[in-house]
């Protein structure tokens, strides 16, 4: 007979991430003397202690590590099944989250979200933003299940479809007290090394982050978003390419100057991905529903709404 359960997984994982039993017991909709409970009995069925115990906090013991670490495995393993369950059932998925690079904002897809909303309402939406290589990490590692605005080729290995979105092109541009902004020829490695350039940090985990537009030995001030790139550009705290159609009301306003740049950065690839093999309806629907959505030219015109610009509203 098995001496541990998920529901004592799902304890245990609770504890660790809120870092008390009165955490846990929050989270959960117990009373904290049924975690307390619950835990002595797992430690006396396995003769191990779990936890370390000082005053209201407490850490996992080696032993407790090793078996939460496995035993999260499980819990995915549980989830995913009741969901592959339900989704038999009923042919929607219970959960689908949806993955998108910084890029492209969430307000993109509200009259999807209100369309899905219409058809369907026993699927929970999740959202989320990462940064590129992190964008297909999350595909690949399950946190989501379908990705918008995945940036570049995707990783090695396959076990995904990709479809294209879209080019997006990109210029150089640096503020008009910048420096480089005097300078009269096209810029050179030689010119642009001395000079603090404005980098958005890759969210991948796993895979090997990825830089763009960055020289071996430049100054690097890596910043959250695109927005605050952007931001620090028009301030002249640094230099960098910028998605031309966003740069471009702001560089018509002079608040910013492209530059020519010897080694210009080609058009950047965005790609629309889910894993290989996988079907539901709530993945069907958005798949068929993007296709039909010219989000590129949405982008755009949320890009020209800057409030760079003096006047104009803010994204």
């Amino acid at each position: 007979m098995l001496k541990l359960s998920l529901d004592a997984l799902q304890i245990l994982d609770a504890i660790e991430r809120g870092g008390s039993l009165a955490a846990a017991a929050k989270e959960l909709f117990k009373v904290p003397s049924t975690i307390s409970y619950s835990v002595s009995r797992l430690e006396e069925a396995l003769g191990v202690t779990v936890f370390e115990r000082a005053g209201p906090k407490v850490s996992l013991t080696p032993a407790g590590r090793a078996l939460l670490k496995d035993g999260r495995y499980l819990l995915k393993a549980a989830q995913d099944l009741e969901h592959k369950v339900r989704r038999v059932a009923s042919g929607w998925e219970t959960e689908f989250s949806i993955g998108m690079d910084i890029l492209f904002s969430p307000a993109l897809i509200e009259s999807e979200i209100r369309s899905f909303y219409a058809v369907t309402n026993s699927t929970r939406l999740r959202l989320s933003q990462e940064t590129l290589s992190g964008t297909w990490e999350a595909l690949l590692d399950r946190r989501v299940d379908l990705i918008i605005g995945a940036a570049g080729e995707g990783p090695a290995g396959g076990g995904y479809v990709a479809e294209l979105i879209g080019s997006v092109p990109f210029i150089f541009a640096v503020a008009p007290s910048h420096p480089l902004a005097n300078v009269a020829h096209p810029l050179s490695k030689a010119d642009l090394t001395g000079h603090r350039v404005i980098s958005v940090a890759d969210s991948a985990r796993r895979l090997p982050a990825r830089t763009v537009g960055l020289l071996f030995g430049q100054d690097t001030l890596t910043v959250p978003t695109l927005r605050c790139k952007f931001d620090f550009q028009l301030a002249g705290l640094g230099v960098g390419f910028l998605p031309e159609r966003w740069a471009r009301p702001a560089i018509d306003a002079g608040l910013l100057i492209e530059k020519e740049v010897e080694e210009a950065r080609s058009p950047e690839n965005f790609y629309m991905a889910w894993r290989s093999g996988e079907t539901g309806a709530a993945l069907d629907w958005w798949c068929k529903h993007l296709r039909q959505a010219d989000l590129l030219e949405r982008l755009a015109t949320q890009w020209q709404k800057t409030s760079a610009v003096p006047g104009l509203a803010a994204i």
